[in-house]
Protein backbone atom coordinates (compact mmCIF):
# COMPACT_ATOMS: atom_id res chain seq x y z
CA UNK A 1 0.00 0.00 0.00
CA UNK A 2 2.77 2.06 0.62
CA UNK A 3 2.04 5.59 1.06
CA UNK A 4 -1.64 5.16 0.35
CA UNK A 5 -3.52 6.50 3.70
CA UNK A 6 -0.63 9.33 3.60
CA UNK A 7 -1.81 10.70 0.38
CA UNK A 8 -5.89 9.81 1.14
CA UNK A 9 -5.68 12.03 4.03
CA UNK A 10 -3.37 14.01 3.08
CA UNK A 11 -5.14 18.13 3.82
CA UNK A 12 -5.77 19.57 0.44
CA UNK A 13 -7.34 23.07 2.05
CA UNK A 14 -6.06 25.45 5.14
CA UNK A 15 -8.71 24.44 7.08
CA UNK A 16 -8.00 20.80 6.95
CA UNK A 17 -4.06 21.43 8.00
CA UNK A 18 -3.34 19.41 11.55
CA UNK A 19 -0.81 20.98 14.32
CA UNK A 20 -0.08 24.05 12.56
CA UNK A 21 -3.11 26.25 13.98
CA UNK A 22 -0.63 29.66 13.80
CA UNK A 23 0.70 29.51 11.13
CA UNK A 24 -2.64 28.39 9.60
CA UNK A 25 -4.56 31.28 10.83
CA UNK A 26 -1.76 33.71 9.99
CA UNK A 27 -2.24 32.59 6.30
CA UNK A 28 -5.82 32.56 6.43
CA UNK A 29 -6.01 35.92 7.58
CA UNK A 30 -3.70 37.34 4.82
CA UNK A 31 -6.04 35.43 2.16
CA UNK A 32 -9.03 36.77 3.47
CA UNK A 33 -7.23 40.71 3.53
CA UNK A 34 -5.96 40.37 0.09
CA UNK A 35 -2.59 40.74 1.43
CA UNK A 36 -0.39 38.78 -0.15
CA UNK A 37 3.55 39.30 0.11
CA UNK A 38 5.77 38.49 -2.66
CA UNK A 39 7.73 36.23 -0.58
CA UNK A 40 7.57 33.58 2.09
CA UNK A 41 9.90 31.57 4.15
CA UNK A 42 8.49 28.03 5.38
CA UNK A 43 11.57 26.85 8.24
CA UNK A 44 10.94 23.44 9.98
CA UNK A 45 11.89 19.98 10.71
CA UNK A 46 11.00 17.47 7.45
CA UNK A 47 7.73 15.70 7.66
CA UNK A 48 6.15 18.94 9.66
CA UNK A 49 3.88 19.88 6.36
CA UNK A 50 6.13 22.43 4.98
CA UNK A 51 5.99 21.48 1.42
CA UNK A 52 2.03 20.33 1.66
CA UNK A 53 0.79 24.17 3.04
CA UNK A 54 3.20 25.50 0.43
CA UNK A 55 1.01 24.02 -2.06
CA UNK A 56 -2.26 24.64 -0.56
CA UNK A 57 -1.54 28.24 -0.21
CA UNK A 58 -0.23 28.56 -3.70
CA UNK A 59 -3.96 27.32 -4.87
CA UNK A 60 -5.95 29.50 -2.37
CA UNK A 61 -4.33 32.63 -3.14
CA UNK A 62 -5.49 31.89 -6.72
CA UNK A 63 -8.90 30.54 -5.93
CA UNK A 64 -8.15 27.54 -7.20
CA UNK A 65 -9.24 23.51 -6.08
CA UNK A 66 -6.52 22.05 -5.14
CA UNK A 67 -5.67 18.26 -5.91
CA UNK A 68 -3.29 15.57 -5.00
CA UNK A 69 -2.30 14.87 -8.23
CA UNK A 70 -2.94 18.70 -10.48
CA UNK A 71 -0.38 20.29 -11.91
CA UNK A 72 -1.21 24.00 -12.84
CA UNK A 73 0.73 25.91 -15.39
CA UNK A 74 1.37 28.78 -12.93
CA UNK A 75 2.26 27.04 -9.93
CA UNK A 76 5.91 25.79 -10.44
CA UNK A 77 7.76 23.49 -8.03
CA UNK A 78 11.53 23.79 -8.02
CA UNK A 79 13.58 21.26 -6.08
CA UNK A 80 16.44 23.45 -4.75
CA UNK A 81 18.49 20.45 -4.17
CA UNK A 82 19.12 19.85 -7.49
CA UNK A 83 19.00 23.31 -9.05
CA UNK A 84 21.59 25.08 -7.02
CA UNK A 85 23.46 26.85 -9.89
CA UNK A 86 22.90 30.55 -10.55
CA UNK A 87 21.81 29.31 -14.30
CA UNK A 88 18.89 27.83 -12.45
CA UNK A 89 17.92 30.71 -10.77
CA UNK A 90 18.60 33.44 -13.96
CA UNK A 91 16.21 30.84 -16.37
CA UNK A 92 13.64 31.29 -13.01
CA UNK A 93 14.07 35.09 -13.78
CA UNK A 94 13.40 35.14 -17.28
CA UNK A 95 10.28 33.07 -17.05
CA UNK A 96 8.66 35.02 -13.51
CA UNK A 97 8.62 37.80 -15.63
CA UNK A 98 5.99 36.63 -18.32
CA UNK A 99 2.79 36.83 -16.78
CA UNK A 100 0.55 33.93 -15.42
CA UNK A 101 -1.57 31.94 -18.21
CA UNK A 102 -4.46 31.83 -16.22
CA UNK A 103 -4.10 32.32 -12.32
CA UNK A 104 -3.72 35.62 -10.49
CA UNK A 105 -0.44 34.89 -9.56
CA UNK A 106 2.80 32.98 -10.56
CA UNK A 107 3.86 30.96 -7.92
CA UNK A 108 7.13 29.35 -7.27
CA UNK A 109 7.55 26.82 -4.65
CA UNK A 110 11.24 26.39 -3.71
CA UNK A 111 11.90 23.84 -1.46
CA UNK A 112 15.14 22.68 0.64
CA UNK A 113 16.23 26.50 -0.92
CA UNK A 114 19.02 26.43 1.78
CA UNK A 115 20.85 24.44 -0.86
CA UNK A 116 21.14 27.22 -3.54
CA UNK A 117 24.64 28.39 -3.84
CA UNK A 118 25.77 31.53 -2.56
CA UNK A 119 26.05 32.87 -6.62
CA UNK A 120 22.36 31.58 -7.08
CA UNK A 121 21.16 33.21 -3.40
CA UNK A 122 22.87 36.74 -5.21
CA UNK A 123 20.61 36.05 -8.07
CA UNK A 124 17.17 35.37 -6.41
CA UNK A 125 18.11 38.33 -4.05
CA UNK A 126 17.65 40.26 -7.01
CA UNK A 127 14.50 39.20 -8.16
CA UNK A 128 12.94 39.54 -4.50
CA UNK A 129 14.31 43.33 -4.49
CA UNK A 130 12.00 44.33 -7.60
CA UNK A 131 9.59 41.15 -7.78
CA UNK A 132 7.25 41.45 -10.48
CA UNK A 133 3.24 42.25 -9.48
CA UNK A 134 2.12 38.90 -10.23
CA UNK A 135 4.87 36.96 -8.79
CA UNK A 136 4.71 34.84 -5.01
CA UNK A 137 7.99 33.11 -3.99
CA UNK A 138 6.82 30.26 -1.24
CA UNK A 139 10.56 29.04 -0.30
CA UNK A 140 10.93 25.93 2.24
CA UNK A 141 13.96 25.03 3.88
CA UNK A 142 14.90 22.66 6.79
CA UNK A 143 18.09 24.66 7.45
CA UNK A 144 17.00 28.25 7.62
CA UNK A 145 20.55 29.44 9.41
CA UNK A 146 21.72 28.42 5.91
CA UNK A 147 19.79 30.95 4.05
CA UNK A 148 21.58 34.77 4.00
CA UNK A 149 19.64 37.16 5.89
CA UNK A 150 19.19 39.31 2.98
CA UNK A 151 16.95 36.39 1.67
CA UNK A 152 15.17 35.77 4.90
CA UNK A 153 14.48 39.81 5.65
CA UNK A 154 12.29 39.95 2.41
CA UNK A 155 10.32 37.40 2.91
CA UNK A 156 7.52 36.54 5.25
CA UNK A 157 8.83 33.64 8.03
CA UNK A 158 6.45 30.83 9.56
CA UNK A 159 8.14 28.35 11.14
CA UNK A 160 6.49 24.97 11.05
CA UNK A 161 6.70 22.77 14.33
CA UNK A 162 6.84 19.13 14.83
CA UNK A 163 3.27 17.82 16.26
CA UNK A 164 3.15 16.44 19.66
CA UNK A 165 2.39 12.73 20.37
CA UNK A 166 -1.64 13.67 21.69
CA UNK A 167 -1.81 15.66 18.46
CA UNK A 168 -0.54 12.63 16.27
CA UNK A 169 -2.49 10.11 18.68
CA UNK A 170 -5.49 11.88 18.12
CA UNK A 171 -5.40 11.83 14.71
CA UNK A 172 -4.72 8.59 13.73
CA UNK A 173 -7.37 7.76 15.85
CA UNK A 174 -9.46 9.63 13.49
CA UNK A 175 -8.07 7.73 10.73
CA UNK A 176 -8.36 4.20 12.22
CA UNK A 177 -11.86 4.80 12.94
CA UNK A 178 -12.62 6.24 8.95
CA UNK A 179 -10.70 2.48 7.71
CA UNK A 180 -12.58 0.51 10.34
CA UNK A 181 -9.54 -0.61 11.62
CA UNK A 182 -9.66 -2.61 14.78
CA UNK A 183 -6.57 -0.88 16.76
CA UNK A 184 -5.83 -0.51 20.40
CA UNK A 185 -5.17 2.81 21.99
CA UNK A 186 -2.05 1.33 23.38
CA UNK A 187 -0.75 0.69 20.04
CA UNK A 188 -1.76 4.22 18.45
CA UNK A 189 0.09 5.72 21.18
CA UNK A 190 3.37 3.92 20.31
CA UNK A 191 2.62 4.77 16.14
CA UNK A 192 2.46 8.29 17.16
CA UNK A 193 5.33 8.23 18.99
CA UNK A 194 7.83 5.70 16.31
CA UNK A 195 6.73 8.75 14.43
CA UNK A 196 8.39 11.44 16.45
CA UNK A 197 6.00 14.36 15.44
CA UNK A 198 5.75 13.78 11.73
CA UNK A 199 2.14 13.20 10.36
CA UNK A 200 3.52 11.49 7.31
CA UNK A 201 5.90 8.98 9.05
CA UNK A 202 3.00 8.48 11.61
CA UNK A 203 0.47 7.92 8.84
CA UNK A 204 2.82 5.75 7.03
CA UNK A 205 3.58 3.13 9.89
CA UNK A 206 0.00 3.18 10.55
CA UNK A 207 -0.88 1.73 7.17
CA UNK A 208 1.88 -0.52 7.35
CA UNK A 209 1.35 -2.33 10.45
CA UNK A 210 -2.86 -2.05 9.25
CA UNK A 211 -2.37 -5.22 6.98
CA UNK A 212 -0.31 -7.05 9.73
CA UNK A 213 -3.14 -9.23 11.31
CA UNK A 214 -6.70 -9.84 11.16
CA UNK A 215 -7.23 -9.92 15.38
CA UNK A 216 -7.29 -6.41 16.95
CA UNK A 217 -3.64 -4.59 16.86
CA UNK A 218 -2.35 -3.81 20.18
CA UNK A 219 1.30 -2.44 20.69
CA UNK A 220 3.10 -5.94 21.55
CA UNK A 221 1.63 -6.34 18.06
CA UNK A 222 3.62 -3.64 16.94
CA UNK A 223 6.71 -4.73 18.67
CA UNK A 224 6.69 -8.22 17.39
CA UNK A 225 6.20 -6.84 13.82
CA UNK A 226 8.80 -4.73 13.26
CA UNK A 227 11.37 -6.34 15.70
CA UNK A 228 11.19 -3.62 18.52
CA UNK A 229 12.51 -3.84 22.06
CA UNK A 230 10.02 -3.96 24.58
CA UNK A 231 9.69 -0.17 25.77
CA UNK A 232 10.01 -1.52 29.49
CA UNK A 233 13.71 -2.81 28.48
CA UNK A 234 14.23 0.57 27.18
CA UNK A 235 13.50 2.53 30.09
CA UNK A 236 15.59 0.00 32.19
CA UNK A 237 18.42 -0.12 30.38
CA UNK A 238 18.54 4.31 30.66
CA UNK A 239 17.89 3.71 34.09
CA UNK A 240 20.72 1.88 34.31
CA UNK A 241 22.79 4.03 32.22
CA UNK A 242 21.91 6.59 34.64
CA UNK A 243 22.51 4.75 37.75
CA UNK A 244 25.70 3.71 36.41
CA UNK A 245 25.35 0.58 36.87
CA UNK A 246 27.54 -1.58 33.90
CA UNK A 247 26.32 -5.06 34.99
CA UNK A 248 22.73 -4.32 34.64
CA UNK A 249 23.59 -2.70 31.37
CA UNK A 250 25.61 -5.49 30.58
CA UNK A 251 22.71 -7.86 31.42
CA UNK A 252 19.93 -6.03 29.72
CA UNK A 253 21.82 -5.47 26.53
CA UNK A 254 22.52 -9.24 26.52
CA UNK A 255 18.50 -10.12 26.71
CA UNK A 256 17.81 -7.78 23.88
CA UNK A 257 20.44 -9.01 21.75
CA UNK A 258 19.64 -12.59 22.19
CA UNK A 259 15.94 -11.77 21.69
CA UNK A 260 16.58 -10.98 18.16
CA UNK A 261 16.43 -7.44 18.25
CA UNK A 262 19.19 -5.65 16.58
CA UNK A 263 21.55 -3.23 17.82
CA UNK A 264 20.45 -0.45 15.22
CA UNK A 265 16.41 -0.83 16.62
CA UNK A 266 18.24 -0.69 20.12
CA UNK A 267 19.75 2.47 19.48
CA UNK A 268 16.67 4.22 17.53
CA UNK A 269 14.21 3.20 21.03
CA UNK A 270 16.98 4.53 23.01
CA UNK A 271 17.12 7.83 21.08
CA UNK A 272 13.33 7.52 21.09
CA UNK A 273 12.76 8.16 24.39
CA UNK A 274 15.79 10.25 25.46
CA UNK A 275 13.97 12.95 22.86
CA UNK A 276 10.93 12.35 24.47
CA UNK A 277 12.05 12.54 28.04
CA UNK A 278 15.36 15.02 27.71
CA UNK A 279 18.01 14.83 30.61
CA UNK A 280 21.51 16.23 30.54
CA UNK A 281 22.79 13.22 32.25
CA UNK A 282 21.94 11.39 28.69
CA UNK A 283 22.96 13.89 26.51
CA UNK A 284 26.65 12.22 26.44
CA UNK A 285 24.78 8.56 25.18
CA UNK A 286 22.70 10.87 22.87
CA UNK A 287 25.46 12.52 20.63
CA UNK A 288 27.16 8.52 20.16
CA UNK A 289 23.57 6.32 19.74
CA UNK A 290 23.47 7.70 15.83
CA UNK A 291 26.77 5.92 15.27
CA UNK A 292 25.28 2.43 15.82
CA UNK A 293 25.12 0.70 12.42
CA UNK A 294 26.92 -1.53 10.74
CA UNK A 295 29.51 -3.01 10.74
CA UNK A 296 29.84 -3.90 13.83
CA UNK A 297 26.82 -2.45 15.52
CA UNK A 298 26.39 -4.46 18.83
CA UNK A 299 30.08 -3.58 19.29
CA UNK A 300 29.31 0.46 18.64
CA UNK A 301 26.67 0.09 20.94
CA UNK A 302 28.19 -1.74 23.53
CA UNK A 303 31.21 0.87 23.53
CA UNK A 304 28.50 3.64 23.58
CA UNK A 305 26.61 2.58 26.65
CA UNK A 306 29.70 1.56 29.07
CA UNK A 307 32.68 3.56 27.94
CA UNK A 308 31.95 6.38 30.40
CA UNK A 309 30.99 4.81 32.84
CA UNK A 310 32.52 4.32 36.60
CA UNK A 311 30.18 1.40 37.77
CA UNK A 312 30.10 1.09 42.37
CA UNK A 313 31.85 -2.01 41.86
CA UNK A 314 30.92 -4.63 39.97
CA UNK A 315 31.80 -8.30 39.90
CA UNK A 316 34.72 -9.19 37.39
CA UNK A 317 33.33 -6.27 34.66
CA UNK A 318 35.90 -6.82 31.98
CA UNK A 319 34.82 -10.55 31.80
CA UNK A 320 31.08 -9.52 31.81
CA UNK A 321 31.31 -7.09 29.49
CA UNK A 322 33.41 -9.53 27.20
CA UNK A 323 30.53 -11.76 27.68
CA UNK A 324 28.37 -9.85 26.42
CA UNK A 325 30.25 -8.67 23.29
CA UNK A 326 30.69 -12.71 22.89
CA UNK A 327 34.02 -12.47 23.48
CA UNK A 328 36.17 -15.18 25.53
CA UNK A 329 38.47 -13.29 27.91
CA UNK A 330 41.68 -15.71 29.11
CA UNK A 331 43.57 -15.43 32.49
CA UNK A 332 46.03 -13.35 32.94
CA UNK A 333 49.50 -14.43 32.29
CA UNK A 334 52.87 -13.44 33.81
CA UNK A 335 54.92 -11.70 31.72
CA UNK A 336 56.59 -14.22 29.27
CA UNK A 337 60.10 -14.66 28.78
CA UNK A 338 59.46 -15.19 24.87
CA UNK A 339 60.42 -12.48 22.34
CA UNK A 340 57.34 -10.91 21.41
CA UNK A 341 55.45 -11.96 18.25
CA UNK A 342 52.93 -9.11 16.67
CA UNK A 343 51.24 -11.62 14.04
CA UNK A 344 50.79 -14.10 16.82
CA UNK A 345 49.57 -11.38 19.16
CA UNK A 346 46.56 -10.46 16.59
CA UNK A 347 46.29 -14.50 16.11
CA UNK A 348 45.36 -14.65 20.01
CA UNK A 349 43.16 -11.45 19.88
CA UNK A 350 41.37 -13.01 16.65
CA UNK A 351 40.40 -16.35 18.63
CA UNK A 352 39.39 -14.05 21.97
CA UNK A 353 37.12 -11.47 19.99
CA UNK A 354 37.34 -10.99 15.72
CA UNK A 355 35.64 -7.65 16.30
CA UNK A 356 38.91 -6.29 18.59
CA UNK A 357 41.11 -8.21 16.20
CA UNK A 358 39.72 -5.59 13.31
CA UNK A 359 40.60 -2.31 15.17
CA UNK A 360 43.66 -3.96 15.78
CA UNK A 361 44.89 -4.63 12.51
CA UNK A 362 44.43 -1.27 11.70
CA UNK A 363 46.78 -0.04 14.40
CA UNK A 364 50.98 1.09 14.35
CA UNK A 365 52.69 -0.06 17.17
CA UNK A 366 55.48 0.61 19.66
CA UNK A 367 57.15 -1.94 22.10
CA UNK A 368 58.93 -0.21 25.01
CA UNK A 369 60.45 -3.06 27.49
CA UNK A 370 56.93 -4.23 28.58
CA UNK A 371 55.12 -1.63 27.22
CA UNK A 372 53.21 -1.94 23.70
CA UNK A 373 51.64 0.89 22.46
CA UNK A 374 49.17 1.03 19.67
CA UNK A 375 48.35 3.69 17.31
CA UNK A 376 45.03 2.74 15.75
CA UNK A 377 44.82 4.64 12.89
CA UNK A 378 40.83 5.94 12.93
CA UNK A 379 39.05 7.69 15.79
CA UNK A 380 36.49 4.89 15.68
CA UNK A 381 39.16 2.09 16.40
CA UNK A 382 40.98 3.75 19.10
CA UNK A 383 36.87 4.45 20.90
CA UNK A 384 36.73 0.66 20.65
CA UNK A 385 40.06 -0.79 22.09
CA UNK A 386 39.78 1.86 24.87
CA UNK A 387 36.71 0.64 26.24
CA UNK A 388 37.52 -1.02 29.89
CA UNK A 389 36.37 -4.28 28.76
CA UNK A 390 38.71 -4.24 25.33
CA UNK A 391 41.76 -3.00 26.93
CA UNK A 392 41.50 -5.66 29.12
CA UNK A 393 41.26 -8.28 26.53
CA UNK A 394 44.43 -6.99 25.30
CA UNK A 395 46.43 -6.97 27.74
CA UNK A 396 45.21 -10.36 29.04
CA UNK A 397 46.31 -12.01 25.76
CA UNK A 398 49.51 -9.86 25.63
CA UNK A 399 51.80 -12.20 27.66
CA UNK A 400 52.07 -9.93 30.29
CA UNK A 401 52.76 -6.20 28.88
CA UNK A 402 51.31 -3.64 29.29
CA UNK A 403 49.62 -2.10 26.88
CA UNK A 404 48.72 1.82 25.82
CA UNK A 405 46.19 3.43 23.56
CA UNK A 406 47.27 6.65 21.51
CA UNK A 407 46.54 8.95 18.75
CA UNK A 408 48.55 8.55 15.91
CA UNK A 409 52.60 9.27 16.60
CA UNK A 410 54.37 11.97 14.44
CA UNK A 411 56.47 10.57 11.33
CA UNK A 412 59.99 9.12 12.33
CA UNK A 413 62.80 9.05 10.69
CA UNK A 414 65.15 6.29 10.43
CA UNK A 415 68.55 8.40 11.68
CA UNK A 416 71.75 7.85 14.00
CA UNK A 417 70.45 10.69 16.25
CA UNK A 418 66.86 7.77 16.52
CA UNK A 419 69.42 5.02 17.05
CA UNK A 420 70.33 6.79 20.13
CA UNK A 421 67.31 7.65 21.38
CA UNK A 422 66.02 4.37 20.84
CA UNK A 423 69.29 3.22 22.92
CA UNK A 424 68.28 5.99 26.03
CA UNK A 425 64.64 4.72 26.00
CA UNK A 426 65.24 0.98 26.06
CA UNK A 427 65.46 -0.56 22.36
CA UNK A 428 61.83 0.65 21.27
CA UNK A 429 60.41 -0.75 18.05
CA UNK A 430 58.06 0.79 15.42
CA UNK A 431 55.55 -1.22 13.51
CA UNK A 432 55.12 -0.30 9.93
CA UNK A 433 52.24 -2.23 7.49
CA UNK A 434 52.57 -4.82 9.16
CA UNK A 435 56.34 -5.69 10.14
CA UNK A 436 58.82 -4.82 12.68
CA UNK A 437 61.26 -2.04 11.95
CA UNK A 438 64.24 -1.51 14.68
CA UNK A 439 65.23 1.51 15.17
Amino acid sequence: MGNALYRKYRPVKLSEVVGQETTVKALESSIKADKISHAYLFTGPRGCGKTSVARIFAHEINHLKYELEDSHLDIIEIDAASNTGVDNIRELREKAIIAPSEAKYKVYIIDEVHMLSKSAFNALLKLLEEPPVHVVFIMATTNPEKVPITITSRAQVYTFKLADTKTLEQHLAKIAKAEQLNISKDALNLIAKRGAGSFRDAISLLDQISTLSDQKITAETITQALGLPQEQSITKLLSAYQAGDQTQIITLLKDLLNSGTRAELISEELIFQIINQPDSKLFSLLSKLPEVKAPFAEAKLLVAMVEELNPPTPTNPPTQIAEAAKVSVPQTTAPSTQPFSWDEYLERVKVASPTVHHSLVNCQYQLQGTCLRLYPTKSFDKRLLSANNNHQLLITNSGGLTIEIHDQPQPLSNSSQLSKISDIMGNIQEVKDGGVIPF
